[in-house]
């Protein structure tokens, strides 16, 4: 921690339910255009990890470190805010993963929200004002610039509109609180989620001082994250790997996605765990949307 603290780098903090990777590999494409950004490698995300990622792959050329926090149950962020001292922090989600080792809901939210109630002062807060377990919880840190990212939600600072999804990419405008402009953006990314997860990078790039330019050509560079739908082919066989890990909203979004796609559909799943007392409620659901979707 000497080591982080003597380079005097700002920390964005990175949590949440699920996309939390995804999310780390999202904004850093993005501010990679104008900053050195420096992720967390792989899923490096207990204090141990962002320990060892500081110690052995942070150098001085860096100017931002992304750092995935992940946890099990209340507290876990906390600690690990003790260490990193985080500036700014994007929470991605606040669902039912882990449900078991948290406990409740209200615990994954108090949880989550850890590292935002650790932000330093003139820091920003991301969050997802579609997600009611964000919108609903009161922030105790006002330290800290809170700001929305939106699709549903018309009023947050930034909102995704007219959004075209497809099975090579997504098209989408955005438009920013105050300013009445439609910006396009495309990526090669699947799914209606990773929307959500571009637009937490949008608009931490845009208040760290990136221009509309340079944030399009980082939407744009956005490179396909392995194992998290994935698209590959096998002569006239489309497959959408999203084999990396799974939760009642990634499942549903892996299937709309498969949905766009032409042909007979097939899926290969073991179902999800670590739901706790809930898990066999969700993947009966989880089969039910499966049924309305796929051939086998």
């Amino acid at each position: 921690m000497k080591k982080l603290k003597t380079m005097n780098i700002p920390v964005v903090g990175i949590t949440g339910s699920y996309g939390k990777t995804s999310t780390k590999n999202i904004i850093n494409d993005i501010l990679s255009v104008k900053f050195n950004s420096f992720p967390t490698p792989k899923n490096f995300n207990t204090p141990y990890g962002l320990i060892r990622s500081i110690n052995n792959y942070l150098d001085k050329f860096n100017d931002i470190f992304l750092a995935e926090m992940g946890a099990f149950k209340v507290g876990e962020i906390k600690t690990t805010c003790k260490l990193m001292k985080p500036k700014h922090g994007v929470l991605t989600t606040i669902g039912e993963a882990l449900l078991e080792s948290f406990g409740s809901r209200e615990n994954i939210q108090r949880g989550k929200f850890e590292l935002i109630e650790s932000l330093s002062e003139g820091g920003y807060a991301i969050l997802n004002s579609d997600d009611e377990w964000q919108v609903k919880y009161e922030i105790k840190n006002k330290k800290c610039n809170v700001r929305w990212i939106g699709i549903n939600n018309q009023d947050a600072d930034c909102v995704a509109l007219n959004i075209e999804l497809s099975g090579t990419g997504t098209d989408f405008d955005v438009k920013f609180k105050g300013d009445d402009t439609l910006y396009h953006f495309q990526t090669r990314l699947l799914g209606k989620h990773n929307v959500y997860n571009i637009l937490a990078g949008i608009l931490l790039g845009k208040e760290l001082g990136m221009s509309i330019p340079e944030l399009q050509r980082g939407v744009n560079q956005v490179k396909v994250i392995e194992h998290r739908l994935e698209l590959k082919k096998s002569g006239r066989i489309n497959i959408i790997d999203d084999a990396y890990n799974s939760n009642p909203v990634g499942s549903k979004m892996a299937v709309d996605v498969l949905g766009m796609m032409d042909g007979k559909k097939i899926i290969v799943t073991p179902g999800m765990i670590e739901l706790g007392s809930e898990q066999y409620d969700l993947n009966y659901k989880f089969g039910q949307y499966i049924s309305e979707v796929c051939d086998y």
